[in-house]
């Protein structure tokens, strides 16, 4: 099984997400488990990170979901819109050990930014991170590279520009990850760009927490 059959695999299994609450009310869905020391490390500091100044960040479902996903396509380039404290962050960086990927991600907050090195620095993983600071319409699309996995999770009026200035650089293959697809409120104008064209393919999931928008940026 390649690698783009695997994802496809794991995107129907994720289709299953509404019976999410079920397994959890059933026991059935565990934590995740440390497979190595370095992992042990990274896990250990997300549980850590949510003690402390959490600001807007992703649910454990939604983290695991991603790391799943960037691993499943062998991603080498990840882009992040909204860095936030680092906890989307250090679930990429799980899968990015494996991968021999970096994350590049964006933020225009200073505070948050240094929260996140700190647990950056915590984890282990500061070599797989290069962090830029300042207006993400801006800095993003100065990235030069194809783009295997882009994660929108910054303000949520700007996500049909931010998908205007970084799809071209999205890979065929690639993957397009929207944070929030169901609370706050999705851009509807975002919603519409990911449902409409023939070159993308979106499913939404987690829909019972904040929502996972995935879009498969077809061949």
């Amino acid at each position: 099984m390649n690698a783009h059959t695997t994802a496809l695999a794991l995107l129907a299994a994720a289709l299953l997400a509404p019976a999410l609450s079920f397994a959890q009310d059933a026991n059935l869905q565990k934590p995740a488990l440390a497979k190595d020391d370095g992992e042990k490390r990274i896990l250990e500091t997300i549980v850590e990170a949510r003690k402390g100044q959490r600001y807007a960040n992703v649910s454990e479902a939604d983290g695991r979901l991603m790391r799943q996903l960037v691993e499943a396509v062998n991603a080498k380039r990840v882009v992040e819109l909204g860095t936030s404290t680092g906890e989307s962050g250090l679930y990429f960086s799980l899968a990015l050990r494996k991968t021999g990927g970096k994350l590049y991600t964006h933020d225009i907050d200073p505070g948050r930014v240094e929260v996140a090195k700190a647990n950056f620095k915590k984890a282990g993983v500061e070599d797989l991170i290069v962090i830029t600071m300042g207006d993400a319409h801006e800095t993003a699309p100065k990235n030069t590279e194809p783009i295997d996995v882009l994660f929108i999770d910054a303000e949520k009026p700007g996500y049909d520009a931010y998908l205007r200035e970084l799809l071209p650089l999205v890979r065929p293959g690639g993957l397009i990850l929207a944070h929030n697809m169901h609370t706050p409120a999705p851009n509807p104008k975002y919603v519409e760009a990911i449902t409409t064209n023939p070159d993308l393919d979106t499913s939404f999931l987690l829909m019972d927490g904040a929502g996972l928008g995935v879009t498969l940026k077809k061949r």
